[in-house]
């Protein structure tokens, strides 16, 4: 049998650090994320929906079957749900499985630790607000941590237990928390959006100029965390262009009504890391990083955690 990594095994084998160092790593040694494969979308009867997302790159391959179920929760049970599967590449036979929801939980936040580790402003302890409440926003909240010092979290979420949940959480991390509204972007530094929404979370007109934004909550190209203002005045920042152009509502809807157009997009992740873009502290506008999720993180932090575990490929060679 191949290994199988549970959800907490999963979350203890890499810090978000790590995982960002992982994400560079792959994007330095030449992997170019417009060639990635699309991610496939199967709508399943009852409201939900079935994620495929294969990716292959040097000596492995792998796939993610990601779940989305938005009634669940009224169940008690999770909303997403899946599995990540990593394969040897020349031999494609399996090497490990991993829990998926897990994987992606550290995924996500390491590609925007990535991000602002370029795109925040530096040298001082910023300002954070951060939308949601969720396993996602738990996991940002640890991974800004150790991109930048923060001076203070205000959560703003729909449910104010959770919310309040939230805050406690990062008082007791050390960072001074509170509840907040939508009006204290006003204040921030850094805005991170961690949501199921579908309409703008506040009024973009509201961050200031030096602020930066990072939306990480959808994948489809009718549902965005923010609005039209923002992104007409903001730096935009993808993943990969490919992708965005097909899944960032967040640019898509602006682009429908005429706001801007495709080539508004400033960069990509590959273009930061890569030192191909001016320093954050040279550009008077809002900063905005907008991530759809790809299969090609999802395979560089899979293989970093399995080279964590002391994992060897299915020829008998060290992963490591």
């Amino acid at each position: 049998m191949i290994p199988q990594f549970e959800a907490a095994r999963t979350a203890a084998l890499l810090t978000p650090v790590a995982a960002a160092d992982a994400l560079a790593g792959v994007l330095r040694a030449g992997l170019d994320p417009e060639t990635c494969p699309q991610r496939s979308a199967v709508h399943v009867p009852g409201g939900g929906e079935l994620l495929l997302m294969p990716a292959a790159a040097g000596e492995y391959a792998g796939v993610k079957i990601a779940g989305v179920a938005p009634a669940n929760p009224a169940l008690g049970l999770p909303r997403i749900t899946g599995s990540y599967l990593l394969l040897d590449g020349p031999t494609l036979r399996p090497l490990a499985l991993f829990d998926g929801p897990a994987l992606t939980a550290l995924r996500t936040p390491a590609v925007s630790a990535l991000a602002l580790r370029y795109l925040a402003p530096a040298g001082r302890a910023l300002r954070l607000v951060l939308f949601g409440s969720g396993p996602q926003a738990y996991g940002h909240l640890e991974a800004v941590r150790h991109v930048r010092e923060l001076t203070g979290v205000v959560v703003v979420g729909r449910d104010p237990d959770a919310a309040r949940k939230l805050a406690d959480h990062a008082g007791a991390l050390g960072v001074p928390a509170r509840t907040g509204t939508p009006a204290d972007v006003a204040e921030a530094d850094l805005v991170l959006c961690c949501t199921t929404a579908r309409a703008p979370l506040f009024d973009g007109r509201l961050v200031a100029p030096g602020a930066t934004v990072v939306a990480v909550g959808s994948h489809e190209p009718d549902a965005r965390e923010t609005d039209t203002a923002l992104v007409r005045r903001a730096a935009v920042y993808v993943e990969s262009r490919a992708a965005a152009l097909r899944e960032a509502g967040d640019l898509l809807v602006p682009e429908a009504e005429g706001a801007i157009g495709p080539g508004h997009i400033s960069g990509t992740l590959s273009d930061l890391v890569a030192g191909r873009m001016p320093a954050a502290g040279e550009r008077g506008c809002p900063q905005l990083f907008k991530s759809v999720g790809m299969a090609w993180e999802d395979l560089a932090v899979a293989v970093a955690m399995y080279r964590a575990a002391g994992g060897t490929t299915a020829r008998g060679s060290s992963a490591t």
